[in-house]
């Protein structure tokens, strides 16, 4: 029987540019705040309790800082190098960098969701350019390491769009529905294959922060 193919995508800590309310691109993303530091901690713990068990053997991150801070934290803890691969950067922001998100959803009237072919400012993506960047990004990848153990540290885009591409979403399907995804939480797929040589993905836990405990 072929390997299980498993991608389990980490979002990051709690960031200064979330506790601020701020659009948190390459400029003013500034990084993890205490409390963002402690949940990666234990994001981590638990990541490298499953190692043991399964290694993973690719590790990747997107390059903002809030990101790249918590990949190094799980890097340690795993021993295991990061590939930062740009093409899975969150949103480019355009103008909207370093502006209060309540700013920038009142002009757009929304997130930029809800007008997912319009751009929400100046040089932003549109949502659904940033989500044919994204799941293109994560196709190449699961084609690398087909039948492997795949990490990916994140953001909450990263979810919504690895949803997406997994679940065969139409673009426009974010009219519709969304997914909550909690800082420093889990989202795991698995594409195991049956005895008959049939795979599908199963989507195994959304936003699983079990690890952070009632405190954080």
């Amino acid at each position: 029987m072929a390997p299980t193919t498993e991608l389990v995508i980490a979002r990051h800590g709690e960031a200064a540019c979330n506790v601020a309310g701020i659009v948190g691109g390459n400029r003013s993303c500034t990084g993890l705040t205490d409390l963002g530091w402690s949940q990666v901690e234990r994001l981590a713990a638990r990541l490298a309790d499953e190692h043991k068990e399964r290694p993973y053997t690719a590790f990747y991150a997107t390059p903002r800082r809030r990101v790249i801070q918590t990949a190094d934290i799980i890097a340690q803890a795993l021993c295991v190098p990061i590939t930062i691969d740009p093409e899975l950067r969150g949103p480019d922001h355009g103008d909207a960098d370093g502006r209060p998100w309540a700013d920038v959803k009142t002009a757009f009237r929304g997130p930029p969701q809800h007008a997912p072919d319009r751009p929400y400012a100046d040089g932003s993506e549109t949502w659904n350019e940033y989500l044919r960047r994204a799941t293109s990004a994560l196709q190449t990848i699961l084609a690398r390491h087909h039948g492997e153990r795949i990490l990916i540290a994140a953001h909450g885009e990263t979810v919504e769009a690895t949803h997406t591409l997994l679940l065969g979403l139409q673009p426009n399907a974010c009219l519709r529905l969304g997914f909550v995804t909690t800082h420093a939480s889990l989202s795991r797929w698995q594409r195991p294959t049956n005895r008959f040589g049939r795979t599908i993905w199963q989507l195994v836990t959304h936003n699983d922060t079990q690890h952070l405990g009632p405190q954080l």
